[in-house]
């Protein structure tokens, strides 16, 4: 399957997780791929090597999305060695799991500057050619955080939900040019971002979820895949939830 082929897909985030599997995905089906890291050279540079070794094409490109200079520099390394930027998940995220005593101003600049700043950037600095071009596609990381109160993650939830709304904005904004631009707002899943959650914490919200089980990154990345894809050609400013139907329950 090659639905992607000659496409140049940029995933920010992309060494681990959710983001190393959205990689492989759109790899595997024909993507030219540029895996942005910002400190885990490793971790990119492994999910460079998978896509290689399965004969596809990817490069590893640094870069903290919260720094304007170093999107802009991402953004220039992924065009010069693949062409325009066509395909985009923006997966960079920080999460902290604290009480409301605990967050700072400092960690709410930083997540505010990660999360949706971030994201901005990163749009910003690829849709002017995607305009000129006539065609993008957009996939960003929400959460369900940003759906329900979330007390032990204000900042996380509060950056989550302004994902979803610049979603909606920037997907009207842009219906017209050929960009969809959607939303994925995962539950529970499998993912580094659960080692601060303690294993009390964690089967709590196990036994809450209806299908009883933690989410695989291997699955977000396939619903990222679909909504990329000319089979969701009909879907945008959409946050879809893929959370074990935990976001059914009062």
């Amino acid at each position: 399957m090659s639905q992607f082929k000659e496409r140049t897909a940029l995933v920010t985030g992309g060494g681990r997780g959710i983001g190393r599997e959205c990689c492989l995905r759109l790899a595997e089906q024909g993507a030219k791929v540029v895996v942005n890291f910002r400190s885990n050279e490793a971790a990119a540079d492994e999910t460079v090597r998978n896509i290689l070794d399965a004969g596809g094409e990817a490069i590893a490109v640094g870069g903290d999305v919260a720094d304007e200079s170093q999107v802009a520099h991402l953004v220039e390394r992924s065009v010069r060695h693949f062409g325009p930027v066509e395909l985009l998940v923006n997966n960079a995220g920080i999460f902290d799991y604290i009480s409301h005593d605990e967050t700072t101003l400092a960690v709410w600049q930083r997540t505010m500057d990660v999360n949706l700043t971030g994201l901005y950037m990163v749009t910003w600095a690829v849709k002017d050619s995607m305009i000129e071009r006539g065609f993008g596609r957009i996939v960003n990381l929400a959460s369900i955080a940003g759906l329900r109160p979330r007390p032990m993650c204000i900042a996380y939830a509060a950056s989550k939900a302004a994902v979803v709304s610049f979603t909606q904005s920037t997907a009207e904004a842009w219906a017209n040019t050929g960009i969809r631009v959607n939303a994925i707002a995962p539950g529970l899943v499998d993912t580094e971002i659960l080692d601060g959650v303690s294993i009390e914490a964690r089967q709590r919200l196990i036994d809450s979820t209806p299908l009883q089980r933690i989410g695989q990154s291997s699955e977000i990345a396939d619903l990222a895949c679909f909504l990329l894809s000319d089979q969701s050609n009909y879907i945008t400013g959409q946050t879809i939830v893929a959370d074990g139907g935990r976001v059914m329950l009062p």
